[in-house]
């Protein structure tokens, strides 16, 4: 009895996946019948280009560049591969090609997760195609970076620094003359802060438009770029003014050319920086009006975005009066060991400045003369830098620069 019942058990299994099936195909050729696609224009990739390019090859043109398929299956499926049709393509290997034109077939990839179990090819128009194969022509190109965008206000590109320097560009010959350079190119809307990575290397026709549609390649596809950027600043240059000469800091009108030069730097470099000394001006060297030059000289971490160098500066005593006196005390300081000094020089012409009420004071005997010695290293007579005091008064001083002739034994 029971021998019996396991064997109906076995029978109604077996019947069960029996009707099971009979239904899938009910279902399918009801709910999900086949039928027929035509998919247009799936695009053409290649393979084995390296083969060509290692016998110094490589394709020029292709033709046609896409392909009609009719491809049969269920109506979900196909459904599902038009739904993914940017996934499909046809693969041609070119890897036998030689130079010249040349017949190739090609096959379809299905997307990911499709198969021809579910799927069949109909139909595909062309089954073959014609690539053209030439010789491959390269030509070397300086890297180039580009800003598509600005630098934002207040702010100032350094010198981007790109590596490699050089790209060689690959491909044929027709299309390689067609690229006018190479750009590492930097998209953004306001730059404001130092960058450094990876840029995308394009080459630019001759209007600097990217040429997108040649066949061609590049022996590096990317760049590091690094692009400082620094904040610029209007800053003032200024000069102290040393009294002397009977005149003072109020007795001066001060012009300097440039009054300000634009530098650069980082933030905290120039945040305290508000004028840039040149130097300092005695105005016992000034008569009526003189002009100096002073070197712009900057701290090393900022740049003179100016590119001026030298600064003029003229300085003019006004409201002072001039006095001429023939000053006939000179003496020397002590002459070097081994050395005799006498003064050949008798009178010398002194001019003093000051205000004309302190100048009707002075006295020729208030002046005295004292020649330097101390280069002195050689026999014979010779001019040499002399000092002029002027004693016994504080308003009103000598001005110029004085020598006098000594001879030497």
């Amino acid at each position: 009895m029971m021998g019996r019942l396991k064997e109906s058990r076995w029978v109604f299994v077996l019947l069960s996946i029996l009707l099971a099936i009979i239904f899938w195909f009910y279902v399918r050729a009801t709910v999900d019948p086949d039928g027929t696609t035509s998919i247009h224009n799936v695009r053409v990739e290649t393979t084995g280009t390296n083969v060509l390019t290692s016998q110094g090859l490589t394709i020029s043109s292709i033709s046609p560049q896409t392909v009609e398929l009719r491809v049969e299956g269920p109506t979900s499926v196909r459904t599902r591969l038009l739904q993914h049709r940017s996934s499909l393509y046809m693969l041609a290997d070119v890897s036998r090609c030689a130079e010249g034109e040349n017949v190739v077939r090609c096959k379809p990839i299905l997307p990911e997760n499709y198969n021809w179990d579910e799927l069949s090819l109909t139909d595909q128009e062309p089954a073959s195609l014609t690539v053209t194969v030439e010789k491959l022509y390269s030509q070397s190109f300086d890297v180039h970076f580009q800003l598509s965008g600005k630098v934002a206000k207040g702010y100032q590109m350094g010198t981007p620094a790109v590596e490699p320097g050089q790209v060689i560009v690959s491909g044929p010959v027709e299309q390689v003359e067609q690229v006018e350079q190479v750009a590492a190119i930097l998209k953004t809307e306001e730059l404001k802060e130092r960058f450094a990575g990876d840029l995308p290397l394009v080459p630019l026709d001759k209007q600097g438009k990217p040429l997108t549609d040649l066949e061609i390649t590049l022996s590096a596809e990317t760049a590091y770029v690094v692009v400082p950027v620094v904040v610029s600043k209007t800053v003032e240059l200024t000069v102290d003014v040393v009294a002397g000469g009977g005149a003072s800091a109020e007795d001066a009108k001060i012009d300097i050319e440039p009054k300000t030069i634009v530098v650069s730097g980082s933030e905290a470099d120039l945040e305290g920086l508000e004028e840039i000394f040149l130097g300092k001006i005695d105005l016992s060297d000034v008569v009526g009006t003189n002009t100096f030059p002073f070197a712009i000289t900057l701290d090393p971490r900022l740049e003179n975005v100016s590119g001026i160098g030298t600064a003029q500066v003229t300085v003019t005593v006004e409201g002072l009066s001039t006095q001429i006196f023939a000053v006939t005390n000179i003496g020397t300081t002590t002459p070097p060991n081994g050395f005799d000094v006498s003064v050949v020089t008798q009178s010398v012409t002194v001019t003093v400045r000051g205000r004309e009420e302190d100048l009707a004071n002075i006295d020729a005997s208030q002046l005295q003369i004292v020649a330097d010695l101390s280069e002195v290293n050689a026999p014979g007579s010779r001019r040499v830098p002399a000092k002029v005091y002027l004693n016994g008064t504080s308003t009103v001083g000598v001005v110029g620069d004085y020598t006098v002739v000594v001879d030497v034994e």
